[in-house]
């Protein structure tokens, strides 16, 4: 008896563990194709193929998907953004990568965060986490002096930051490889000055 009550209870703990995964899985998906306002619970809910109050109750609320949402393109950006460190070509071809996967969307977000502050902490968050890939990737070349290294990160994010994609890429209409070589030479220039 002890045993199956055991069975059923890890069941039941996997089947909502996937069904949350699933959930945010969808939102994710949702959220990369659309505004921030477009996306609804409702929305999720018919996408993942569960009721409105599943996504409440795993969630509680919209923002409780954001956040799940978040932490989940976390994952996936520092599994796909990282490269040898020091390699430059190698480091904003990953980051481009990314940016092609992703940057549509992060731009979506970033308008909408001036009237959604959810959306405004969640950038933030990620504005901290593309600081630690600048030093991940370029630490050892960075200045030791506090000024001068917080001057340097500051040039190589807007060097290397979702805006300059979204300019070259889909303003300018630059190829990807053109996109890539002169993120390069913003990176490269900037490295250089140290």
């Amino acid at each position: 008896m002890k045993t199956t009550r055991s069975y059923t209870q890890t069941t039941r703990a996997d089947s909502k563990i996937a069904t949350r995964e699933r959930i945010t899985q969808t939102a994710s998906e949702l959220f990369l194709e659309n505004t921030y306002e477009e996306v609804t619970l409702a929305g999720i809910a018919r996408a993942a193929g569960v009721s409105h109050q599943t996504v409440l109750n795993h969630f509680e609320s919209k923002l409780g998907v954001v956040l799940a949402v978040a932490e989940l393109i976390g994952a996936q950006t520092t599994s796909v953004r990282y490269a040898q460190p020091g390699d430059i070509e190698a480091a904003v071809h990953a980051l481009v990568s990314d940016y092609e996967r992703m940057g549509d969307a992060n731009f979506r977000w970033a308008a909408s965060a001036d009237r959604i502050p959810e959306l405004a902490q969640v950038l933030d968050g990620a504005r901290v986490g593309h600081q630690q890939w600048i030093v991940d990737m370029f630490g050892d070349r960075l200045p030791t002096e506090a000024t001068a290294r917080r001057h340097a990160i500051g040039a190589l994010h807007a060097a290397t930051d979702v805006y300059v994609w979204k300019l070259l890429r889909r303003d300018l209409k630059l190829s990807r490889s053109e996109t890539e070589s002169t993120i390069v030479d913003l990176v490269a220039g900037v490295l250089k000055g140290q």
